[in-house]
């Protein structure tokens, strides 16, 4: 037998050390990934690549049938994303707590809130099929929120991390018997700020004390949710439904015309138009709870609109709807024109109208 030089014997060392620090490196990855989500292995290894791997659902992941680690919650209001259906929940880790502050929901490390997208093939047969497009997580890191996107794959079976975004055309058929198509886009991971973005810190929406102090059912039992969030021992601080603040659903047609109303600003524009928004220097601030007429804007000349304000000189024109920027901006889907900027490639119809009937009934 020849013998083998030094030199190969030196590379088969070390290509056997690389296989090993490999392999290593892999059992790693699969055992940090197989951990329980708590405060503890938060930190470091996410965003994982499937979401499977989180174990948020039992059975097959379409059917988005929650395990015991996560929690439904529904915001009173929900942001209009091209009629898409969404499905929320919330993890938080074992043994940890959420804190009611005096004008908020503090986090512990290792929370997440899950939000799925969805649209069923006949939007008047909410029971028969249905297409998961993605799934939002933002997860509450050591250093802050950050934003994962996940991408559906067409058999619904598995979601993948899709940080750079993604877009899929969406057929089905509206609540009027009518097909639709839309260029629906999953957003990248560095828009998700634009929209989640609070004194320039990336930050939830949905999960604020008057979006959620209101009533759920939750298949078993219909409860406030902040008082069925402390009974599950993962909250504390509410003091009872009374002493907190509470939004409506704008589609509820039973309320006020201006409550409603409000109500869709906030939710759909608040998050930019606030104090703490980046739209915060407009002077226009869209909160629920807003009473200043100038600052929701009546008869406000725009600080900066450019061609979003069209041909027109006020937000808000009291009794003419069709005159006033904000209409404007919210019937547009033109780059530069329409509000909100993200999150939709279509005008939301019915939001219009309610708009529209809020104005023209301003004296």
């Amino acid at each position: 037998m020849e013998r083998m030089n030094w030199k190969t014997g030196l590379c088969i060392v070390l290509l056997a050390g690389m296989t090993l620090a490999a392999c290593k490196q892999s059992e790693e990855k699969v055992a940090a990934e197989s951990k329980p989500l708590t405060e503890e292995t938060a930190n470091g290894i996410f965003p994982y690549k499937r979401l499977s791997t989180y174990g948020f659902f039992e059975g097959e992941m379409k059917a988005l049938d929650p395990t015991g680690q996560v929690t439904l919650y529904k915001p009173a209001s929900s942001l209009f994303t091209d009629y898409a259906f969404k499905s929320r929940f919330v993890s938080i880790p074992a043994g940890q707590k959420a804190q009611i502050t005096e004008s908020n929901i503090e986090f512990p490390v290792g929370s997440i809130l899950i939000k799925n997208f969805y649209y069923h093939s006949d939007f008047r047969n909410p029971e028969g099929e249905r297409r998961i497009i993605e799934t939002r997580l933002l997860i509450r890191e050591e250093n802050g929120w950050q934003a994962y996107p996940y991408l559906w794959n067409d058999e619904q079976s598995e979601a993948i991390l899709k940080v750079v975004g993604a877009e899929t055309e969406v057929k089905f058929i509206d609540h009027a018997g009518k097909d639709q198509v839309i260029n629906y886009i999953v957003p990248n991971k560095n828009q998700c700020k634009s929209c989640h973005n609070q004194s320039e810190v990336l930050a939830p929406i949905g999960v604020k004390i008057q979006h959620l102090n209101n009533d759920l059912n939750y298949g078993t039992v219909t409860q406030n949710q902040l008082s069925h969030w402390t009974s599950l021992n993962f909250l504390e601080g509410f003091k009872g439904a009374e002493f907190y603040p509470s939004m409506i659903n704008y589609e509820d047609k039973n309320q006020a015309l201006e409550d409603r109303a409000m109500a869709y600003l906030d939710i759909n524009c608040a998050h930019c138009h606030s104090a703490g928004g980046p739209a915060s220097t407009s002077g226009l601030f869209l909160t629920f709870d807003q009473t200043d007429l100038l600052k929701i804007g009546i008869n406000k000349t725009p600080v900066a609109a450019g061609k979003g304000a069209g041909s027109f000189t006020f937000d808000i024109v009291p009794g003419k709807p069709d005159e006033s920027i904000v209409t404007h901006r919210i019937k547009s889907t033109e780059v530069g024109v329409a509000m909100p900027e993200l999150g939709r490639t279509t005008v939301h119809q019915e939001g219009v109208e309610l708009i529209r009937a809020w104005i023209m009934g301003m004296k």
